[in-house]
């Protein structure tokens, strides 16, 4: 008997009409838990979302479903693993699942929230900031890691760039 997949440990927040879609790698084990995104108190995603401008209050991780209100969506490479980078298996990441999500839903931007999901997705190292490709008509765009874990490389610099350029396009 063939091998069901592993559900989503995160369901994906993607609809035709946004403007950006955040892309992270994968569920860290207290967003896994709690079944919501960037759930960790020290992860800094929320803060930044609010203090870029791209949300009118500070949301809580619980309050994920409400980002496509602000033209906002949310996805990772690896929906059916979750954890630090370092234990994900090696095919974990599925980057022909996000490019087929990325063409069908087509938001003006997508966002990763690493240089590693960028580089996965990319093929190739990423500065941060706009990237000369897209994905279909899809600009990207490369930040720092919100995680705790990357605070050493934390600058909330590239995510107010990001927030200048949402604020060109907003949704709808």
């Amino acid at each position: 008997m063939p091998r069901r997949p592993e559900p989503h440990i995160l369901p994906d927040v993607l609809q035709p009409g946004l403007a950006l879609v955040f892309c992270g790698t994968a569920a860290g084990k207290r967003s896994a838990a709690e079944h919501a995104y960037y759930a960790h108190p020290g992860n800094l995603f929320w803060r930044a979302l609010f203090e870029a401008g791209f949300t009118p209050r500070l949301l809580a991780p619980a309050e994920f479903p409400l980002l496509p209100q602000f033209g906002i969506g949310l996805t990772d490479l690896a929906k059916r693993h979750s954890g630090n980078d370092d234990e994900l298996p090696r095919d974990a990441f599925d980057v022909p699942a996000l490019r087929a999500k990325i063409a069908q839903v087509s938001p003006r931007l997508l966002a990763f929230t690493s240089k590693n999901a960028a580089r996965a997705a990319l093929g190739r190292a990423a500065a941060y900031g706009l990237q000369d490709e897209c994905i279909g008509s899809t600009r990207v765009f490369v930040l720092p890691s919100p995680s705790g874990q990357a605070r050493g490389h934390w600058d909330v610099g590239p995510w107010r760039e990001l927030g200048a350029l949402f604020s060109l396009s907003p949704p709808g």
